[in-house]
């Protein structure tokens, strides 16, 4: 992780039985030549959070709607430390206009790289 090969890529995080869990993150192991058969990259890792925390991200979470997304993660001494977000999904219309906007972009790219 502290080398940078690290991908939070489509990953979330959740709740199961007052546990706080980082799924689908991508953690390559640190010695790639030494490692165990059964290494899985993309397992699932509980998150250390105090009680508190936890009893106010369930409020949230249960009250709002609202999903968990790992945005960085960070060194504090000799500690791994990850930020997350309280994020609301979109809705179907903004994933339309988001489609529709990315395709526009990429008509306008290949009209400009076509007169160059």
């Amino acid at each position: 992780i502290r080398s940078g090969h690290l991908s939070l890529a489509g990953s979330y995080v959740t709740l199961k039985d007052n546990e706080v869990y980082l799924i689908n993150a991508y953690i390559p192991p640190y010695q790639p030549k030494n490692i165990s058969i059964d290494y899985d990259a993309a397992r699932t890792r509980k998150l250390l959070l105090r009680k508190a925390e936890i009893n106010s991200l369930v409020g949230k979470i249960k009250q709002k709607g609202l999903t968990l997304i790992p945005l960085r993660v960070y060194t504090k001494g000799s500690k791994l430390k990850l930020e997350f977000g309280l994020a609301r999904g979109k809705k179907e219309f903004d994933k339309r206009a988001a489609i529709i906007e990315r395709e526009d972009k990429r008509k306008i790219d290949r009209a400009l790289h076509e007169k160059y």
